[in-house]
């Protein structure tokens, strides 16, 4: 499924819409319920759970406030 998340919107909020299953709590980035695995492109982490390790490698990220760096990002959701 390829979908188009706008700037003013976030992926889980996109996702949910469109029925992707994604579990989730505080929709605020602390919680770390919405973990979801990063296949390919470039995370904007914005939460507050990941170590700047985790981030760096970029393997997860929590899509409830986290975006995109690169054009496009492919996730195991």
């Amino acid at each position: 499924m390829t979908l188009t998340i706008p700037a003013n919107r976030s992926i889980m909020a996109v996702a949910d819409e469109a029925g992707v299953p994604i579990m989730y709590s505080c929709e605020e980035g602390t919680c770390g319920s919405c973990e979801t695995a990063v296949l390919d492109g470039q995370p904007d982490h914005r939460d507050f759970v990941l170590t700047d390790a985790e981030r760096v490698a970029g393997k997860s990220m929590m899509v409830c406030v986290s975006r995109a760096r690169s054009p496009r990002l492919i996730l195991d959701a």
